[in-house]
């Protein structure tokens, strides 16, 4: 049953002198709410394995998010995201924090819910991307996006360069599918971010990563015994890792060009990522890990036009009694997306994947999707 209120000069009177004497100021304009909305869809001709987008017409990662200085101290966001999976639409939180603005030394502190800053793509929302799917690197280890609750401390360093240190202490719930742990913290990261630039048409980035697994061995909830040692359905989506680890290091370089320093009229953006996830078991030896790398390359054309190419591969061990398989599948990218503005971008994609040994599901996909932000829209990640 749905309740519905009448408004009128009485009750909005009344309803207003319950509030604190100061929530009837005027709010500053630095308060202001910032409110944006990114719209996702599209098709898709087949699924690929460790795919998130579904075969046919569906809704991709579509978000709506909220946010802005709560005061001079502090700043909050919060993002919700629909997603299709199965045929049903899927509403989670992605992100709720608070995060501190005027702590001295270089220093931040968030705290809620958020993306983890470890690796390049991953502190980035996925509407952002070069390409419809994120890299197997993603899909495997990550569920392709990691969020969690925790907190996060940064340090920007008082050096010429940008170099920034991060550590973070996290639930691990959602990285590894466990509902209910004894852990108190399930995952920790730590992380270093450092570039510059060099004349006016180049820049760079270098980044290194680690995370713990505190979970390792824990089932997941409502899971059989084969899923709790890390197997999932190929086609599946699911927002833990398809493989686990008890240790995830992670190596990320990026360079862009842009002549003259202009990138909306011209720019090659190169990246590249590998992975580590050393102990995938209790009983594996320190030299058993599953590994990934992807290299990606995108040049806009001229500003409503891009083309984008990308290489992925991944490495895994499937455990089976005592002993593990060796699992492994390429895939290859390649995107042309027209942008006539900021805010919108219509990709074209076509993705194939090899499977080199355990992945009987890999296929070859065509897609064509749309991303639209409406309203606020942040500034892009580096």
């Amino acid at each position: 049953m749905i309740t519905k209120f009448a408004l009128t000069p009485l009750s909005l009177a009344f309803a207003l002198s319950l509030l604190p004497a100061q929530a009837n100021e005027a709010a500053p304009s630095s308060a202001a709410l910032e409110l944006g909305l990114t719209l996702d869809g599209g098709f898709s001709s087949r699924d690929l394995a460790l795919g998130s987008r579904e075969r046919g017409f569906s809704v991709g990662h579509t978000e709506l998010s909220i946010g802005g200085a709560i005061d001079p101290a502090f700043s909050g966001r919060a993002t919700a995201v629909l997603h299709q999976h199965e045929g049903a639409t899927e509403l989670e939180l992605e992100e709720a924090y608070v995060e501190t603005q005027t702590l001295p030394a270089g220093l931040q502190v968030r705290a809620g819910r958020f993306l983890s800053q470890i690796g390049y793509l991953n502190p980035q929302h996925v509407h952002t991307d070069d390409f419809s799917e994120r890299p197997l690197l993603y899909r495997a280890f990550l569920g392709s996006h990691y969020f969690d609750d925790g907190l996060r401390v940064n340090w920007l360093l008082p050096t010429p360069f940008y170099w920034q240190l991060g550590a973070e202490a996290l639930s691990g719930k959602t990285l590894t599918g466990v509902s209910e742990t004894r852990q108190r913290v399930g995952a920790y990261t730590v992380s270093s971010k450092m570039g510059g630039d060099i004349g006016a048409a180049h820049s760079w980035q270098f980044g290194l990563s680690y995370l713990r697994n505190q979970l390792l061995g824990e089932a997941p909830a409502e899971a059989d015994e084969e899923d709790a040692h890390g197997h999932e359905d190929e086609h599946g989506h699911s927002h833990a890792g398809s493989y686990q680890g008890r240790h995830l290091y992670l190596a990320d370089a990026v360079w862009k060009w842009a002549p003259g320093g202009n990138n909306r009229e011209r720019q090659l953006r190169l990246s590249a990522e590998y992975a580590r996830l050393a102990q995938p078991s209790l009983a594996a030896s320190k030299d058993d890990a599953h590994q990934a790398w992807y290299l990606a390359a995108a040049l806009r054309l001229n500003p409503q036009w891009e083309v984008a190419a990308r290489l992925d591969e991944l490495k895994v061990l499937e455990a089976h009694d005592d002993h593990f398989h060796k699992g492994r599948m390429q895939e290859h990218s390649l995107a042309l997306a027209y942008k006539p503005s900021h805010f919108s971008t219509v990709r074209l994609q076509f993705s194939q994947q090899r499977d080199r040994g355990g992945f009987a599901a890999a296929s070859n996909a065509v897609s064509l999707n749309y991303t639209m932000s409406l309203g606020a829209h942040g500034a892009h990640a580096f």
